[in-house]
């Protein structure tokens, strides 16, 4: 079966997509996925600053929330008819959308958001959709986060010793896979740097490319030590968090309270250095002995070389290490997931989200023939391989093949 994957991340730049054709092994314990496509498409700019725009702590309306939803559904629509054209058609999509919140109290979660009509992908397309995937999670007592821990745990389900998949988008989140699995949100990674850049115009991407301006910054210890002492960083774990919390009003009250001037490249320096702490923190209190980084962050060198720094004697490396391409391991995971809800299997670790159980995930929006799903699978899968594949279109009876490219 081929599946596209889909996700915007909380880094809220652009659209990760990834199309995945998977097999079983004879015995049924073992999962190959062949990667055909992976591709990132940014968000047009007056759509961004729209969504960053009403993002908390800001206020917004149910009207600007229903255009939200309808454009980046459209935009993900678009993406998905760009994926399918490079790498031929697929039997189903599998949006996550872009969270836009996530609703934490008292250290659970009791709700989340994620905008991005899957209708609109499902018309462009004429595939089914599989969307809305963390609520069955948070409706099952987890945080509906990290999911991507069920890939983490898959892909280095035979690794010796005690492996941390660390992933750097806006938030960091690690998946701990040693005798248990165990994944949960350590803190910031690109959402407060990102901040910074966007309020003092420092590199008109938006965000500092490959950690060059933090690369020439010194740390302040003290705005360092003020930034530590945020009362997230010792909640237990599962826990779970975001830009609710880490937004541009959050660094702003850490600078006013700092009281001093902070030049541009020492702020970023210093927020970089938050990541690597807070990470390393919780990677050394696992006892792991080797961290595999994916995501925005992974392309940083400075942040990789503040964490090497925090942890000496660990082995760093990205996920490219284990055939995981590092900027689209979540979308990869997304078709994962697709995959296992066609098939009804659980798609969730509940001893990381916290949740009761495992759960299969998402709602599934028909395509433009009947809703047709495979036979369930006896048996969950183990373990995956992912390989690197050619895409050519496969030939056989097809989901999407009769209307591909149509766009809303």
């Amino acid at each position: 079966m081929r599946v596209l994957g889909m996700i915007s991340g909380t880094s809220h730049d652009g659209i990760d997509t990834a199309v995945v054709e998977f097999d079983v092994d004879d015995d049924g314990t073992a999962l190959v996925g062949a990667v055909r496509h992976t591709g990132s498409v940014p968000y047009e700019p007056g759509l961004r600053a729209r969504l960053l725009a009403a993002l908390p702590p800001a206020g917004t309306t149910l009207a600007e929330v229903c255009e939200l939803d309808t454009l980046i559904g459209q935009a993900f629509a678009s993406a998905a008819a760009d994926a399918i054209a490079a790498a031929g058609p697929v039997d189903l999509v599998c949006s996550h959308g872009q969270t836009v919140y996530h609703w934490v109290e008292g250290g659970r979660a009791l709700g989340t958001l994620q905008l991005g009509q899957p209708a609109w992908i499902a018309e462009a397309t004429g595939v089914p959709v599989v969307a809305d995937v963390r609520a069955r999670d948070v409706a099952a007592g987890g945080h509906g986060a990290p999911l991507v821990s069920f890939l983490d745990a898959l892909v280095v389900a035979d690794a010796p010793g005690t492996t941390a998949l660390l992933n750097l988008g806006g938030i960091a989140n690690i998946t701990v896979v040693g005798h248990d699995v165990l994944a949960y949100d350590t803190g910031p990674a690109n959402a407060l740097l990102d901040v910074a850049v966007l309020d003092r115009d420092a590199h008109p991407a938006g965000y500092d490319a490959d950690g060059a301006i933090a690369a020439t910054g010194t740390v302040d210890p003290d705005l360092l030590a003020l930034l530590l002492r945020e009362d997230y960083y010792a909640q237990p774990a599962p826990k779970s968090t975001g830009k609710e919390l880490f937004h541009a009003g959050y660094l702003r009250s850490a600078l006013d309270e700092h009281g001093r001037e902070v030049s541009t490249p020492d702020l970023l320096a210093t927020l970089t250095a938050l990541t690597a702490r807070t990470v390393a923190d919780q990677l050394r209190a696992h006892g792991v002995t080797r961290v595999l980084a994916s995501g925005g962050g992974a392309a940083n060198p400075t942040m990789l070389r503040m964490l090497a720094e925090e942890l000496p004697g660990t082995e760093v490396a990205t996920t490219d290490t284990i055939g995981v391409p590092p900027d689209t391991k979540e979308a990869i995971a997304f078709a994962l997931f697709g995959w296992c809800t066609a098939h009804g299997l659980p798609a969730t670790v509940p001893s990381a989200t916290g949740a009761r159980g495992a759960r299969i995930l998402g709602s599934i929006t028909p395509g433009a023939g009947p809703l047709r799903l495979p036979e369930p699978a006896a048996e969950a899968p183990r373990s995956l391989r992912l390989v690197e594949a050619p895409a050519p279109a496969p030939s056989g009876e097809n989901w999407g093949a009769h209307v591909r490219g149509r766009r809303p």
